[in-house]
């Protein structure tokens, strides 16, 4: 059987700040692992970092993420050292490096709280998403089962599912007349194995869904289908608003949506809902569009580049 989304993000202690990963090939781009699976890998350590060494502080959950990609990770062993920055009693941010074969390839800082006990003002901000998606679907178990409904459709023929091997293991349905404009990719999401979804699980499904580039480069190319293309994140931010059960939830619901391609760069925004309506989290990214050689190519001695 295909390893599982837990087990492609597990994290073992080493020591109360050192904690250890492997990246499995199914769960890769090319030869790199998948961003959102380093995302969750990232969470699932500073899970563990305050169940454990930091237990006292009681802030289970991440409601703040940034990530820089400084080098390309690669299937295998990975080492995450933690830094604890500032404890509080509100919030706490430690910093995560991420090693592999000495090579320091992804940073970042991420702040915990317990978002069970936050509190403070609330306000209605009359805020939603614009174009409006199409209404949810009304039967999931349905939906699952046919594989869609009136107003919704799986994407079977995933494109480049050689390279993109990760999304072998997601189950995305997509509006059935076509997203709502170009440039937007909404999509309803599940994992294949029927895993749930948890707050580590957020981290991936902000990085994964159909492409944009995909969605609009026949646009203006006569219909001409898009070469394979890599995308490698080059900052990726992340805004909890949500702390899903501990259970985890089946479904949630993504929208991405591009600003502006020039150049070979791109922003995304992400916006995650899940079945009640409500906004779960919030990710901003920062990312390259190369060749899919640039995935696969040998590394260069020196400081190593993407």
């Amino acid at each position: 059987m295909a390893p599982t989304f837990l087990e492609a993000t597990a994290v073992k202690t080493l020591d109360s700040h050192t904690y250890s990963a492997n990246f499995l090939s199914e769960w890769c781009i090319g030869s790199v692992p998948h961003g959102g699976v380093v995302t969750s890998t990232f969470l699932r350590t500073a899970a563990t970092h305050f169940s454990t060494t930091l237990k006292a502080q009681n802030q289970p959950h991440t409601i703040s993420l940034h990530l820089e990609f400084l080098r390309r990770t690669q299937e295998g062993p990975a080492t995450l050292a933690v830094r604890d920055v500032k404890l509080g009693r509100q919030t706490s941010t430690i910093h995560i490096a991420l090693s592999q074969d000495g090579r320091e390839e992804v940073v970042g800082y991420l702040t915990h709280s317990n978002i069970a006990t936050e509190t403070g003002p609330s306000l209605k901000t009359l805020w939603s998403l614009h174009p409006s998606p199409l209404p949810p679907p009304t039967n999931f178990v349905a939906l699952l089962a046919d594989g869609g409904n009136a107003a919704w459709a799986e994407q079977k023929n995933k494109p480049f599912v050689k390279f993109r091997k990760v999304s072998n293991h997601v189950r995305y349905f997509l509006p059935r007349g076509g997203q709502v404009v170009p440039g937007v990719v909404d999509q309803w999401a599940c994992f294949e194995s029927g895993e749930t979804l948890t707050n580590e699980g957020v981290g991936f499904l902000a990085d994964h869904f159909p492409s944009v580039v995909d969605a609009l480069w026949p646009r203006e190319n006569g219909g001409e289908r898009p070469p394979t293309f890599w995308y490698p994140t080059v900052a990726l931010n992340l805004d909890v608003k949500k702390a899903l059960p501990p259970e985890g939830v089946k479904w949630l619901f993504t929208r991405a949506r591009a600003k502006c391609i020039k150049n070979g760069r791109m922003d995304l925004e992400v916006v995650i809902f899940d079945e009640a309506g409500d906004i779960v989290a919030l990710s901003h990214h920062v990312v390259l569009i190369v060749s899919a050689e640039r995935n696969t190519a040998a590394r260069k001695t020196g400081q190593p580049k993407i």
